[in-house]
């Protein structure tokens, strides 16, 4: 087997959809919670006019974890001209709803409503957006105790982003065997975020910033045929944006600061805020992971490129069979075969 089939395995094995099975009880809460919502939000006034999935669902780069909580980001739209000026009003009903819910640690963060399932694997983010009349976003921004000055409706562009990430015409031939590739490698990174890190610390290395690093900085690898080669692809990307992208920024005594700012409006910092330590750690070990793909590349040894993957990627991604193994079970295969048919 190629080391592509590896690769293949590896991304079955981590890849999650919305349609999945596991994902089933997931979806199942979505839907029933975003019913209550549009009831409640029409009691108050401003009815719902549109919602949509977020994040890695609607970019089709989520991926499972083992132990960990399945997400659901499910964005709200109410009209701009039925918003109420204060935007944490509408925040407190999904608070109370998520309460009523069986949620619990539900509260109001900045910039959405959140709480994880009692009973269920399961975290919840509820992003409130008010829609304008030249259909822009405006975010609801603001925590329940937060002054006034701090409550705002806030310039965004969520449909915009996720069409960003999504788009595959500048990608030239083999667009849509690229797109998946880039979707792959996303996925590949998140897993090794998370086996590299510990929660403390991957938990501030945003997917978001790793999408749209990957993405800034995709180097595809599709041959005349239109067979992908993932290995590669992902040497290049990663080595492009260790070297060639400017996101990070050297200070004294080794230490660095990450900066990757969104590609759609409001374009901020997506690091804002990030400390000296996410930062350096961050960039250490995609410099050592950049060496690691480099020595995988090298290596002529599939069971050997297997064990440094492993080492990157975690036990979902498959062990290799050895070169001279596999070479012997070949010639003994053949000997058998040809014994028989003179036997016959």
């Amino acid at each position: 087997m190629s080391l592509q089939s590896k690769f293949n395995t590896f991304n079955q094995r981590i890849q999650l959809t919305r349609q999945d099975d596991a994902y089933k009880d997931a979806r199942e809460k979505d839907d029933s919670i975003t019913g209550v919502i549009k009831t409640k939000f029409k009691e108050k006034g401003y009815p719902v006019i549109d919602d949509f999935v977020q994040g890695s669902l609607a970019t089709f780069t989520a991926i499972k974890e083992k132990g960990k909580d399945f997400d659901i980001d499910r964005a709200i739209i109410i009209d701009h001209d039925e918003a109420p000026t204060d935007p944490v009003e509408v925040k407190k009903v999904i608070l109370d709803i998520l309460e009523n819910r069986g949620f619990r640690n539900a509260k109001i963060k900045k910039p959405c409503v959140t709480a994880d399932y009692q009973s269920q694997n399961l975290h919840i983010d509820i992003p409130i957006y008010r829609k304008t009349s030249w259909d822009s976003y405006q975010l609801a921004v603001g925590r329940k105790d937060s002054n006034t000055e701090n409550k705002i409706w806030s310039d965004s562009a969520p449909i915009e982003l996720i069409n960003w990430i999504n788009d595959s015409s500048t990608f030239g031939e083999y667009a849509t065997q690229k797109l998946y590739q880039f979707r792959r490698l996303v996925r590949y990174i998140k897993r090794w975020r998370n086996n590299k890190f510990s929660h403390d610390v991957s938990r501030k290395i945003y997917s978001i910033g790793l999408t749209v690093m990957i993405k800034q900085h995709f180097k595809p690898s599709i041959d005349s045929e239109g067979c992908p080669n993932d290995l590669i692809a992902l040497k290049d990307t990663i080595n492009s944006i260790l070297n060639w992208s400017g996101y990070f920024t050297s200070y004294p005594d080794g230490q660095w600061k990450v900066l990757v700012s969104l590609p759609v409006s409001p374009y901020r910092d997506i690091f804002h805020g990030s400390s000296f330590n996410t930062g350096t750690r961050f960039r250490n070990q995609l410099s050592n992971l950049n060496s690691s793909l480099q020595t995988v590349s090298a290596e002529t040894d599939e069971s050997k490129q297997c064990s440094l993957l492993i080492g990157l990627f975690g036990d979902d991604f498959p062990e290799g069979t050895n070169n001279a193994s596999a070479a012997r079970k070949t010639v003994f295969a053949t000997s058998g075969a040809v014994g028989t048919s003179q036997g016959a």
